[in-house]
């Protein structure tokens, strides 16, 4: 899950002002609140940080496409450096994680995030074998992952998010994932799977945009 078309330097900066990146995976900051964080007058809260939020977790659905698209091609060396790109997009994170909650924290993030994305390509390899009941399983277990991932962060954050937002935020992510999924593997329009990756795309910059706010509040001084 690396961070396409980035330069390293703007990665390494990212990870000095998100410290505290262990709240942001798909956190939300009230049910059903997606919408872009904003301060008075309508301007984004922490834009800096909303932006390199954007960066990090577009990786992530990057790495993921890019894999799916691999396996429905057949394509084993571009299925295998799609899924190098999605470890170390891993680490990535999980180090930013343990650079402000300890490396203890950093870790248990990274066996998470390596948790969602095994769910994602057992549900891309068992979409592109036509196997549903590999497909019902990878579903369950990406849902289990994603409860989670929700107590995780709430752990780190519990003044701006609660549990049931952040699993509501992930079930709505991994819906994306299916949708890409059964496009890319049905051989769908290309306009249908453009608008889809449009929406997938679209989903992460919202999260991103709810993630800079709680993290905002939480560190204030950090960001600001």
């Amino acid at each position: 899950m690396g961070l396409p078309n980035r330069e390293l330097e703007m990665k390494r900066r990212s990870f000095m002002t998100v410290a505290a990146l262990g709240v942001a995976f798909a956190g939300t900051t009230g049910a059903g609140s997606m919408a872009l964080a904003q301060g008075s007058g309508g301007a984004p809260v922490a834009p800096r940080l909303r932006a390199m939020l954007q960066d990090l977790w577009h990786g992530h659905i990057v790495a993921t496409r890019n894999y799916a698209l691999a396996v429905h091609t057949g394509d084993a060396a571009a299925a295998d450096a799609a899924q190098k790109a999605e470890v170390a997009n891993g680490h990535d994170l999980a180090d930013a994680v343990g650079s402000v909650y300890g490396e203890d924290a950093g870790k248990g993030m990274f066996d998470l995030l390596a948790g969602h994305v095994t769910g994602v390509n057992a549900l891309t390899d068992a979409t592109k074998a036509g196997d549903q009941a590999a497909q019902d399983k990878a579903m369950d277990d990406l849902a289990a992952n994603g409860r989670e991932i929700a107590q995780f962060l709430v752990g780190a954050n519990p003044d701006n998010w609660t549990e049931d937002a952040l699993f509501g935020a992930l079930v709505a992510h991994v819906g994306h994932h299916k949708k890409q999924i059964d496009l890319i593997m049905s051989n769908a329009p290309q306009d249908e799977q453009d608008k889809e990756w449009t929406a997938m795309q679209g989903h992460m910059d919202m999260i991103a945009g709810v993630l800079a706010d709680g993290i905002a509040a939480q560190f204030p001084d950090q960001v600001n």
